[in-house]
């Protein structure tokens, strides 16, 4: 029998315990229409590395899917109200679907920097760095040979833990310094993917990482997020312009649409007429959040989904995060079920420093000089909405 079999085996085997009893004793139910991935379909060699499929599950049977290409979250597999699981995350069922991908962020670690730098350029110390222009005039997401698409080297710590590292050369998309990057990705008992990102240089460069995962938690696949009820802890938000870069504003989000202090339907406001959201085509921008302390864990965001009961909240050390509403999703892209993701079909909550920072001197500064070592945390819970 071929390690493909017997994947398969295994795969059949868990859909017979749909209503019955696991080897851990456990009762599941499985969604209809959920794939569990087979390892076999991420085993590839890109550039002369291997890239992989990696499974963490914990006790309460919540499972989490992770390809060391791109470091990217495939799959998070979590009970509803009903105690039925699915996966909640966007993405496919094989290294060449992704591959093939028109849409290369879906749950990728983004770097060197998340988001965009206007121009594609900044200057450290009188020098002016290019970086690839790969969105209008500016740079998005590292470029488009960003973090997302290198094979990381992993190790598997335990059972619920993955560690990712990568090593990026000086000027690499046009970054200088040799950045060493670890990503760790550990799943608790308590329902919580906590991802930790440290990172080191030997000469002053820009770093904003972050993990792109597009979620939607009535299930993967499903039709629409705008259902889905949304409350970010910020009292502000940085405003764009027709480029989506950060004007060096911040302004309250009171009495506009952006206002999710309390947890409104993110559908609710998002065609409302309003320059800056016909500027993101909807939600699409980075809110300043209500920080008690400069880099401890802190509340950030939550999302729940009323038909499903699903909750997401979201900690992290950061000072912003980006709400995307999947605005730029055409159905083009079909999804682990067979589903194609349509427009406003998944959502993102991507923690960060703001957009455009190397160019901004009033915001939190993304400079990080030798000897010091970056440090970011970030933590979805789930859970369920009482």
């Amino acid at each position: 029998m071929t390690s493909k079999q017997v994947t398969i085996m295994l795969i059949a085997l868990s859909f017979c315990c749909i209503i019955g009893s696991c080897n851990s004793g456990q009762k599941v139910k499985y969604a209809p229409g959920l794939v569990l991935l087979a390892a076999d379909d991420f085993d590839a060699e890109l550039d002369g590395q291997k890239t992989s499929l990696f499974t963490l599950q914990n006790a309460n049977g919540m499972r989490v899917d992770i390809t060391n290409y791109g470091g990217k979250i495939v799959s998070i597999i979590v009970p509803d109200k009903d105690g039925v699981f699915d996966d909640v995350v966007t993405g496919y069922r094989s290294i060449n679907e992704y591959l093939r991908s028109g849409e290369p962020y879906f749950g990728a670690i983004i770097g060197r920097y998340g988001n965009r730098i206007g121009n594609a350029t900044f200057t450290i110390d009188e020098k002016q760095y290019q970086l690839p222009i790969n969105n209008g005039p500016n740079h998005l997401h590292g470029g488009d040979n960003g973090f997302h698409t290198v094979v990381w080297t992993p190790q598997l710590i335990d059972d619920k833990t993955l560690k990712l590292t990568y090593l990026s050369k000086h000027l690499e998309e046009g970054y200088p310094g040799d950045l060493r990057t670890e990503v760790t990705y550990a799943l608790t008992d308590a329902n919580e993917l906590v991802i930790t990102y440290n990172a080191t240089t030997d000469r002053k460069t820009h770093v904003n990482l972050t993990n792109h995962a597009f979620f939607n938690l009535d299930g993967e696949g499903s039709k629409t997020i705008n259902n889905h009820k949304l409350k970010i802890n910020a009292l502000s938000f940085t405003p764009v312009d027709a480029d989506l870069i950060p004007t060096g504003e911040v302004l309250s989000v009171k009495d506009t649409p952006f206002d999710f202090t309390e947890y409104n339907t993110i559908g609710a406001r998002v065609d409302d007429e309003d320059t800056q959201l016909e500027f993101g085509k909807g939600y699409d921008h980075n809110f300043v959040l209500n920080r008690a302390t400069a880099s401890e864990l802190e509340f950030a965001a939550s999302v729940y989904s009323p038909e499903t009961g699903r909750m997401m909240e979201v900690l992290t050390t950061e000072p912003g995060i980006q709400f995307y509403g999947g605005n730029f999703l055409t159905g083009s892209e079909t999804g682990k079920r067979g589903e194609p993701y349509t427009h406003r079909s998944s959502f993102c909550l991507e923690t960060q420093h703001f957009p455009n920072s190397p160019n901004q001197l009033n915001f939190p500064s993304t400079l990080l000089n030798p000897g010091e070592t970056y440090f970011s945390q970030t933590i979805y819970r789930f859970t369920l909405k009482k």
